[in-house]
């Protein structure tokens, strides 16, 4: 079968369509290449000019001068250690927590099928039509005096860890891959003597790693990037993330350093990204076939 393109095979075959097509793929992928990093280029050179000409119009494409004293004063003035440890740990137990328990329910509703599972279902995804904005409240008040134990998860991790549990999305994409295991492997499993949890840790989850690398990092970018909900919790300057801390401390702060301390603010989540890219496109991928 022959799969047709805008152009023709045979344009392709001659020199001059080759030489065409090529130039203009070229140049829009380099046109596409520069839209995206551009602005981080921007950002990561303004941090280095002086704050006068930062701010000076029409803007300078490169530093007149060369200043790295924006990071270190970022580093030490915002105290941007303290900061994004605070971050790395909320955004590490809510991964972890979420990981096991959206993975946990996610296997149940799809392999298990437990009674009324369907209805479980369709409860949790009804809770995507709820927007976030409307549960900030209930949240609050339940992380302020947690139910029957009465106490209080405020200035805590597990105030960031918990809710972030309750992932209605995350646990529709597990349970929609796990639909598309073929049942005769598990099936053979089971013969061969193999446990519900044997099967889910030994066979399920290394089939799986596409799409736990797509929830991984929907699961980090979501903890990290988020800034109303660690506002509510932490009230301690001490314990805020990275993103309550680039607002609380950016009033007295030259804008060249602010721009620094995004920079620096931004690079784990960049690595995060390169190091899990090859999974979040196999879990594309995945998602969109059957079998």
């Amino acid at each position: 079968m022959s799969t047709r393109t805008l152009v023709s095979p045979l344009a392709l075959a001659r020199p001059r369509g080759r030489a065409v097509y090529w130039t203009v793929f070229g140049g829009v992928v380099l046109l596409f290449a520069l839209a995206f990093l551009f602005p981080v280029y921007w950002m990561v050179t303004g941090a280095m000019k002086s704050p006068d000409e930062v701010t000076r119009t029409p803007p300078t494409l490169l530093p007149e001068h060369w200043h790295l004293g924006g990071y270190t004063d970022a580093w030490d003035l915002m105290d941007l250690p303290t900061h994004l440890w605070n971050t790395v740990v909320q955004a590490a137990g809510a991964w972890l927590l979420q990981l096991v328990f959206c993975t946990a329910a996610a296997y149940a509703l799809s392999k298990l099928k437990p009674a009324f599972g369907k209805v479980v279902l369709g409860g949790i995804l009804a809770t995507l039509m709820v927007p976030a904005q409307a549960l900030v409240v209930p949240k609050y008040l339940t992380v302020a005096d947690l139910p029957v134990l009465h106490t209080s998860l405020l200035n805590s991790p597990l105030g960031i860890w918990l809710p972030a549990v309750a992932n209605a999305f995350n646990l529709y994409l597990l349970k929609r891959f796990f639909d598309q295991i073929p049942r005769d492997v598990l099936e053979a499993a089971e013969i061969d003597g193999a446990g519900k949890l044997r099967i889910l840790w030994s066979i399920v989850l290394p089939m799986s790693r596409p799409v736990l690398g797509v929830v991984s990092i929907f699961a980090l970018v979501a903890v990290w990037q988020d800034f109303l909900w660690p506002l509510m919790v932490f009230s301690d300057t001490d314990k805020q993330p990275i993103s309550v801390a680039l607002v609380q401390l950016s009033q007295n702060i030259q804008l060249t350093v602010l721009i620094a301390a995004m920079v620096i603010a931004s690079i784990p989540m960049v690595v995060t990204f390169l190091v899990f890219q090859r999974h979040i496109i196999a879990g594309i991928s995945a998602g969109s076939s059957k079998g």
